[in-house]
């Protein structure tokens, strides 16, 4: 889990240290979000390239794992000798993106490798890590202060670090070889109504999920300043932003311990029902005292990730056996891919219609994932052949 957050703290960077950047850089709100959109597009590309390649069945997952944390750190890094107004910086983004591919699946595959019948809680685990890795950019930013190359090069050298980390960790009795990609899956995806639903209620998590934690820290501070001067509310939104996301990476254990015993597709529609209720919220109090919007930002930020893990088992639930490694990858492709839309999207429509507008229409997703998880709750847990 070290590991897994060590290397995971490249996600959001950029994100995390825009202010900085546009300080320095004269980064229009595109340029702005193609440095964090970029990272999902590589994922995707990367995903699929790892499961039509099988190496991470073919090699010790873990050095695939340490390869990729290493490369992707010094990927980062180099952001710090190219100017970030260019496409080099976007391409160092989607070069990082692809080999964080090499990160959170695989160590997904670690992890599930130590356990059968409480997956649910496995699963939560290794999104738990990933949650506090994507909120530990933020709390760098603290300790860099007004410098962003300080902020980058702490999350390239614990990226690095995590790539010797990995070796700490042994593979479990249940470790076993993964299907590559089987192009049949893309049917099974439509025609079974368990994986349909799944995967539905995966892409209406991913619609508000991306969005919210790439720009939780600007949210914040447009919010703040209306309270506060903009320099101040620009720091007490980066150490919000961190509290956001990582208090959902801690809530993601209790709940994946909980979806092993009520029901996945319970826990998932129920995390879905608060994050979207809290995203209306959020937009009705922006701008308001700090005392009512930062509990209503962290609670959105507890309630906004622990239905990931469980989408992602409900996947595998009611997969065949012998697709079930395609079709999660399948929806993890399909999930990252949509949130180059929506982190994109995102700024460019602040800046017509303003942040609460937008806050509106992230609760959207969940909307969608709610119908789709009761219409789940339905279906046995796991379908006849």
């Amino acid at each position: 889990m070290t590991a897994s957050i060590f290397a995971m703290s490249l996600w959001f960077v950029a994100a995390a240290v825009l202010p900085g950047m546009t300080t320095e850089f004269a980064l229009s709100a595109g340029q702005q979000a193609a440095l964090s959109s970029g990272v999902q597009g590589g994922f995707v590309i990367g995903a699929l390239f790892l499961a039509v390649t099988g190496l991470p069945d073919r090699l010790d997952p873990r050095v695939v794992f340490s390869v990729c944390a290493v490369l992707a750190g010094l990927a980062n890094a180099l952001l710090l000798v190219v100017p970030l107004d260019g496409a080099t910086a976007v391409a160092l983004r989607v070069a990082t993106g692809a080999l964080l591919a090499g990160v959170y699946p695989v160590g997904m595959k670690i992890a599930v490798g130590w356990g059968a019948k409480d997956r649910g809680l496995l699963v939560g685990l290794l999104v738990a890590a990933v949650a506090m890795g994507s909120a530990s950019p933020h709390a760098l930013a603290l300790l860099g202060g007004a410098d962003w190359r300080s902020t980058v090069m702490l999350a390239s050298a614990l990226s690095v670090a995590a790539g010797f980390l990995v070796f700490g960790a042994r593979l479990g009795p249940h470790h076993a070889r993964a299907a590559r990609f089987n192009p049949r899956a893309i049917r099974t995806a439509w025609t079974n109504r368990g994986v349909r639903l799944a995967i539905i209620g995966y892409l209406g998590h991913m619609w508000e999920l991306y969005a919210m934690w790439a720009w939780i820290a600007v949210i914040a501070a447009a919010s703040f300043s209306a309270q506060m001067g903009a320099e101040a509310g620009a720091r007490v939104a980066t150490l919000t932003a961190f509290g956001v996301i990582a208090l959902g990476s801690v809530v993601c254990i209790p709940t994946g311990w909980l979806a092993d015993r009520v029901g996945k597709a319970q826990v998932a529609g129920g995390a879905m029902l608060i994050s979207g209720a809290f995203a209306l919220i959020a937009a009705v109090t922006f701008g308001g005292p700090l005392w009512v919007v930062i509990p209503v930002l962290l609670i959105w930020g507890a309630s906004v990730i622990p239905d990931s893990p469980q989408l992602s088992a409900l996947v595998a639930d009611h997969a065949p056996a012998d697709q079930a490694g395609s079709l999660l990858t399948l929806q993890t492709a399909l999930g990252f891919g949509l949130t180059m839309i929506t982190v994109q999207a995102a700024p460019l429509l602040t800046a017509q219609w303003g942040w609460p507008t937008v806050l509106v229409l992230m609760a959207l997703g969940p909307v969608v994932g709610i119908a789709a998880m009761r219409a789940l709750i339905r279906l046995p847990e796991k379908p006849a052949p």
